[in-house]
């Protein structure tokens, strides 16, 4: 991949997951439904990253787009 993800913002996005529902994270940083795809990524080399939850709770979806762990915050929008 030659290109870096846009950053969507420097703080996660919390978001109330329910239990065994899957949600499409947006890797490339250009949804207009952050956190979440919407199909923007067409012809950026990225893909969305599938989360399901394990259960129902509060979760941090990353909104920087470089975390280590996507799709969760590693905190990792501190360092940029």
């Amino acid at each position: 991949m030659s290109q870096a993800p846009v950053i969507a913002q420097k703080t996660p996005y919390p978001v109330e997951v329910v239990e065994g529902k899957s949600y499409f994270w947006c890797a490339c940083g250009k949804s207009k439904r952050q956190p979440f795809c919407d199909g923007s990524h067409k012809d950026t080399g990225f893909e969305p990253v599938k989360y399901t939850a394990d259960a129902t709770k509060k979760v941090f979806f990353c909104g920087c787009k470089h975390c280590g762990n996507p799709p969760l915050c590693d905190g990792s929008h501190a360092k940029l």
